[in-house]
């Protein structure tokens, strides 16, 4: 295998939330009737057609936090759970190459993601104070909030997890001196099935484990940290998912008046240098991800909210969802370098909600339609036909 991926096609995923499809399509403060972090809604009017091919002009639109007219300062817990790679043979004993383990280690890249703009305030033209990533998109996204809106991540680094792949699911390739892993390459079913809880009892999979711990709670935006961890549909050579966004859901009891509990999560690989091109690295998942998750913390799971009008992006995404990262992703200014601390870091540049609701001017800072870079998108797609057709 090559020992870098700069000819894969990058990018992002939607999965499909382990969740009830269930909610009500328009209020002030959020999606009803469950336990997850703090949303509110909105809507727009413009012409398109629905997933069905139907003409549709009424939208509706789903985001965390508070909202904008209210003003003030939204803090969000935000756990980073380290999640190492544990490669087995195929009888499940561990697996040696040149007599080294197959042991790819996330904590090493804890520090690092921590320190990176997506937790650590940083300075943006739309904020007159520095302040975080997500939170800079969001603040150019909505100019009628009050000055002092802001939606923020409060970080906490948790245990620990390890998920073990066993031969035949996965593909690797070592570093320079032998050890594992420069990256490794793992079948998406098999990471899914093996990331996710399969009962709201079972603390054998990082998801499952970490809130049993009751590490992550319904009220936070939590990441799954994996070390140059990239996911394939069918074989290797169809690579590579980078990160997705998604939820866990467990049923209610009593002690929240019996509704739905939504846990959402993110999967987010650190990116070494010199895998991808594009100036993909670092953060640039999990930035791309937990921006997402702001504008779509349920991944338009009730076919409601966050389903937008089908739109054609300039890299030849086509969609019908409020996926902000997607319309960027693999474009060859898709990234921000944004240096803290001596590191420089590449976030993701992200499409506007103006975008996605086709507005001509846009109502965005500076008449934007994409941030932090403004020049990265000139304007919306034109309206498209179901499926692009």
């Amino acid at each position: 295998m090559a020992d870098d991926l700069s000819n894969a096609h990058t990018h992002s995923s939607v999965i499909t939330p382990h969740a009830h499809l269930n909610g009500q399509a328009h209020a002030r403060f959020g999606i009803p009737n469950i336990d997850s972090l703090v949303n509110f809604n909105g809507h727009y009017f413009v012409g398109g057609f629905d997933s069905n091919g139907n003409p549709n002009r009424h939208w509706y639109f789903n985001t965390v936090g508070n909202p904008p007219q209210l003003g003030g300062t939204t803090s969000i817990n935000a756990p980073i759970v380290p999640v190492s790679l544990d490669l087995r043979n195929f009888d499940g004993s561990p697996r040696f190459v040149n007599g080294k383990r197959l042991f790819s280690d996330a904590t090493k890249f804890v520090a690092a993601t921590l320190a990176s703009p997506v937790f650590q305030n940083s300075t943006y033209s739309s904020s007159d104070v520095p302040t975080q990533f997500s939170d800079a998109i969001q603040r150019a996204e909505y100019q009628q909030a009050k000055s002092d809106w802001h939606t923020l991540l409060a970080p906490s680094v948790k245990t620990p997890r390890v998920m073990t792949l066993i031969r035949g699911t996965y593909a690797f390739a070592l570093n320079r001196d032998g050890t594992c892993c420069r990256f490794v390459l793992i079948d998406a079913n098999t990471f899914v099935n093996a990331l996710f809880p399969a009962v709201a009892t079972d603390t054998t999979t990082p998801i499952g484990a970490a809130e049993n711990a009751g590490e992550v709670t319904t009220k936070d935006i939590s990441t799954f940290l994996f070390p140059n961890a990239y996911l394939y549909i069918g074989n290797p050579a169809n690579c590579c998912i980078l990160g997705f966004h998604s939820y866990d859901f467990e049923p209610g009891d009593s002690s929240n008046g019996n509704v739905e509990k939504r846990y959402v999560v993110n999967y987010s690989s650190w990116i070494s240098p010199g895998l991808f091109g594009g100036g993909f690295q670092d953060v640039t998942a999990v930035s791309h991800e937990i921006a997402e998750t702001y504008n779509d913390p349920f991944v338009a799971s009730n076919g409601v909210n966050n389903i937008t009008p089908w739109w054609l992006a300039p890299n030849g995404n086509c969609q019908n969802n409020l996926e902000t990262g997607d319309v960027i992703e693999g474009l060859p200014n898709a990234v921000y370098p944004i240096t803290l601390n001596g590191f420089t870091y590449h976030p993701q540049n992200e499409a506007l909600l103006q975008w996605f609701e086709f507005q001509r001017p846009s109502d965005a800072l500076g008449g934007a339609y994409s941030y932090p870079d403004t020049t990265v998108l000139t304007g919306p797609s034109a309206p498209q036909k179901a499926g692009c057709q």
